[in-house]
């Protein structure tokens, strides 16, 4: 049962903290296992072995936080499953994401960050899409970022399915679920099934190695530990921007290093779910952000991201359930950016959020037809402090150290007032002790026109606070802080259709537009101490844009699976102009097949991202090809995978926001050619 996995996390200081924290939540935990009776929670599908038509109503739980069939979810939901992460060779999340059809991913070296229906602004922090690991909020409370690289929080070997919402979800989940909501479901110990190990090898001096345990006991505890280290020395890159002989022809090696370090655990008993997680990253910064000194492996920042939590889940019988959910939660940010010729300045950028919070839901079936949702939320934020200073000579620019909280209520019913029609309405409201309170509606009419067709008109609003870093970050020379910044809002409507057609092909079509209003958009202003520019996020632009979307996916009886998607958008400011970094056509195509009488799978993709706007001009655009040969019937046991990525060693490059420091620039250099050798051995 679905419900069952959406139990999550928080916490961390030092890791002693968190294993005394875990040592007395497992004890707790295996009191109650010793005294309770045995779970019976319905496994999860194979979504492996599922045809079309039945993915067409594969349950999915993220669109209106209940279990239901896709074809009624109040949304367009595309799902990534595990099978897919090991036959397209997905090392992270962002790698997922740019699959999916509408969607597409833009990294600066430092973070990936999630573009969505035309909209990725460079400088913005990936605050728009809500990212959660089994219903918990991953999105931290300064940045509101929503981690999707080699710095999220969870090995990607561990993840189920991936739920992938489109369109505003603030009637369910308050802020930051403007564009969507991807929801990350972790796997059980039974899709475990014991111990597993697996070690990896790619370009760039990479290296990774995991061990994970699952197990289900006889007492009914569901117990899954993991713990993953990953280690890759970075590309050598060119940035014409610094091609000079004081800095090194703009040539850069051992400076886009990247080291990650994870901790998973998974108990579940009896409705009770633990979830508990620690992760580092220590990630090299090779572009010369903000005039730091080029070529200098010391430019670097380190991710650390912590989660603890409890939740329970309780079905009362006649369709409802209730559940809830206490959680704790840290992120620490440590960034190191080194200036000037030695004796070189070191300047630290620090960055704390901390907080806890409770959940609360009731799902009722009423008067037969009507599935009411009711719920609550409140999260208090300890800490969003943003620290920066020299550490020798000491100088301090920035200590802005503050807290807040936030309450949201929603109710929801789904009501079928037809055998073949669904009406989808709900309604939330989120009181920010920064803000005040808003309310944001969601109603969607759906119609079942026969088995194998389901046509969906949506309408909803959403809505995104400003955060701490914009509203309250400042460093001389470079950037100023605006604490009048409102709330962004944002209304959407949207046809789709969903039909199985017979030959086991499955088509998805539709169209949406988009208003966005008091947009929360980084500018330049007049800085009166230099007579230069600094960077502010003000409220300025409105926003609309318009799109279509395609997609469909055939399986053949030989267990071939072909999945292709083309979308066509146009996002433009109030002045009528397109929008940067945002392309006006994508297409993905994915296809996998066995081959050496099963002995192997092959998975091919291509992604073909168009032409975007940048500060200065604009980027051409471009076909990336993937490839990747998987083994899981070589021995029993053992798993083999060997991937190539970017096949045809396509140049290409991701716009970035203006940078006061390097004011020429405004794209960064992509990956070329790389690979990846992956072993996995079952016990």
């Amino acid at each position: 049962m679905i419900d069952s996995y959406m139990q999550s996390r928080p916490a961390h200081i030092p890791v002693s903290g968190l294993v005394r924290c875990l040592l007395l939540s497992a004890l707790t935990l295996a009191a109650c296992a010793i005294h309770g009776a045995r779970a019976a929670d319905a496994p999860a599908p194979d979504l492996t072995q599922l045809s079309l038509e039945q993915l067409l109503d594969i349950p999915v739980y993220t669109a209106s936080r209940f279990s239901q069939k896709g074809s009624n979810a109040p949304s367009s939901v595309s799902v990534i499953t595990a099978a897919d992460i090991k036959t397209y060779g997905y090392r992270t999340l962002a790698d997922m994401l740019r699959s999916v059809r509408g969607m597409y991913v833009t990294y600066d070296r430092a973070y990936s960050y999630i573009g969505v229906r035309g909209f990725a602004r460079p400088g913005d922090y990936n605050s728009r899409v809500l990212v959660m690991v089994d219903g918990y909020r991953v999105n931290d409370p300064v940045f509101d970022t929503g981690y999707i690289g080699s710095e999220f929080v969870l090995d990607v070997d561990l993840i189920d399915r991936v739920e992938v919402v489109r369109g505003p979800s603030s009637s369910v989940y308050g802020s930051n679920a403007f564009f969507g909501v991807v929801n990350v479901i972790t796997k059980t110990a039974q899709d475990l099934k014991g111990a597993e190990v697996s070690a990896e090898v790619g370009s760039f001096d990479t290296r990774k190695a995991r061990a994970s345990f699952g197990r289900r006991f006889e007492n009914g505890l569901d117990a899954v530990v993991s713990v993953t280290g990953f280690d890759s020395r970075g590309q050598s890159l060119f940035f014409p921007e610094f091609n000079s002989p004081a800095t090194n022809n703009g040539m850069t090696q051992g400076t886009d290093y990247d080291r990650v370090s994870n901790l998973f655990t998974k108990l579940s008993y009896s409705g009770f779910t633990l979830e508990a997680g620690h992760s580092r990253r220590n990630k090299g910064i090779p572009t010369g952000f903000t005039g730091t000194a080029f070529n200098d492996p010391r430019n670097r920042i380190v991710d650390e991201q912590t989660f603890v939590s409890l939740g329970y889940y309780h079905t009362t019988g006649g369709g409802s359930s209730v559940s809830g959910r206490v959680f704790f939660g840290r992120y620490e940010y440590d960034g190191d950016y080194i200036y000037g010729a030695a004796p070189a300045i070191v300047n630290k950028d620090q960055a704390l959020g901390e907080w806890w919070g409770t959940e609360l839901k009731l799902v009722k079936t009423v008067f037969d037809k009507h599935k009411l949702v009711m719920g609550g939320e409140y999260q208090e934020n300890r800490h969003q402090n943003q620290i920066n200073f020299d550490a020798a000579p000491f100088a301090s620019y920035l200590d802005d150290r503050r807290s807040s909280s936030r309450l949201g209520v929603y109710l929801q019913d789904e009501y079928a007032f037809r055998d073949n029609w669904l009406l989808n309405v709900g309604l939330r409201y989120d009181d920010y002790s920064t803000l005040g309170g808003t309310f944001n509606p969601r109603l969607a009419v759906i119609h079942r026109m026969s088995e194998s067709t389901v046509v969906k008109a949506l309408y909803g609003t959403a809505f995104r606070a400003p955060n701490a870093y914009e509203s309250y970050y400042a460093y001389p020379g470079q950037q100023i802080g605006n604490a009048a910044l409102r709330a962004e809002k944002i209304k959407t409507w949207e046809v789709v259709l969903e039909r199985y057609l017979p030959g086991n092909w499955r088509v998805t079509a539709s169209g949406y537009y988009y208003k966005v209003n008091d947009l929360i958009t980084q500018v330049q202003v007049p800085d009166p101490a230099t007579g230069g520019v600094l960077l502010q996020y003000q409220n300025l632009n409105n926003v609309d844009a318009k799109g279509v979307e395609f997609e469909a996916e055939h399986s053949w009886s030989g267990g071939a699976r072909l999945r292709g998607s083309v979308t066509a958008q146009l996002a433009r400011d109030e002045t009528g102009a397109a929008l940067s970094n945002s392309p006006k056509h994508l297409a993905k195509l994915n296809y996998s097949t066995p081959v050496f009488h099963d002995k192997l799978r092959t998975g091919v993709e291509l992604q073909y991202t168009g032409r975007r706007i940048t500060t200065f001009g604009e980027t051409g655009g471009f076909l990336m090809t993937n490839l990747t040969l998987l083994s899981q019937r070589l021995k029993p046991g053992l798993e083999l995978s060997a991937s190539v990525y970017n096949l045809f060693d396509r140049e290409y490059a991701d716009p970035v926001a203006f940078d006061v420091g390097v004011p020429a620039r405004d794209v960064i250099p992509q990956d070329g050619r790389n690979f990846r050798f992956k072993l996995t051995y079952r016990f």
